[in-house]
């Protein structure tokens, strides 16, 4: 998700821990300008060829949206950086030559593209999150909306038996791997037992920017509600 690479089918988002946090410290650097803009929501993603960043100010009811091609060579996150930065220069140009902010903010975002989406395409949802470890998930190659009610023993089963297969001892596996395997396994069903869930608010394909608190927040994983 952070720096665009295609992922083998059922990894995480992120091909590291590193990757993701590269972008939220670039996202949470460039707050600057959004405040400037008075933004209440903003959200950042991007698709193979453009990145797009989506803000709804204060006060209004539409979306301004800014978009950017992708370099070739660069990650996203460089790409918002670029974006961020020339909308930012923009900004700083005009508020010299006026001597007043709101006609700087007035002037980038006449630079946007406004259609007629409904703002709620960038008002967070709240959704249901399994309050289990993310380190079980991962050990066993699942994600959080893989744990449906309907099916929540059978999966994390299946799963453990994948795993178990590919890194017990006596098929060429490692002790270590095989005990971690086991916990998270453990973890996991004690947890299915009796599961428990976090409401939590954002989008499950981009990045949410709350004006409120002035930060950006990751990508979610969605779970049904229990």
């Amino acid at each position: 998700m952070a720096c665009g690479s295609a992922l083998p089918p059922r990894r995480r988002r992120y091909c590291d821990n590193n990757c993701r946090l590269q972008l939220l410290r670039s996202l949470n650097r460039r707050t600057g300008l959004l405040r400037a803009l008075n933004t209440r929501y903003a959200t950042f993603y991007f698709t193979d060829r453009m990145v797009i960043m989506d803000l709804l100010p204060y006060d209004m009811e539409q979306i301004y949206s800014y978009m950017l091609p992708r370099s070739a060579n660069r990650k996203p996150v460089d790409d918002f950086c670029h974006l961020s930065n020339s909308l930012g220069s923009q900004w700083w140009r005009e508020r010299e030559r006026t001597k007043k902010r709101y006609l700087a903010s007035r002037h980038v975002l006449a630079q946007a593209v406004r259609g007629n989406r409904p703002k709620e395409a960038v008002i967070p949802v709240s959704f249901a999150v399994p309050s289990v470890r993310m380190s079980s998930l991962v050990t066993l190659a699942l994600r959080a909306d893989d744990l449906t009610p309907e099916n929540i023993h059978s999966r994390i089963k299946q799963a453990y038996r994948c795993q178990v297969k590919q890194h017990h001892p006596d098929l060429g596996g490692t002790a270590r791997a095989f005990v971690k395997i086991q916990e998270a396994y453990e973890a996991l069903i004690r947890w299915a037992d009796h599961p428990t869930y976090v409401f939590r608010g954002g989008f499950t394909d981009k990045w949410l920017y709350e004006g409120a608190n002035n930060r950006w927040i990751q990508p979610a994983t969605r779970s049904h509600t229990p």
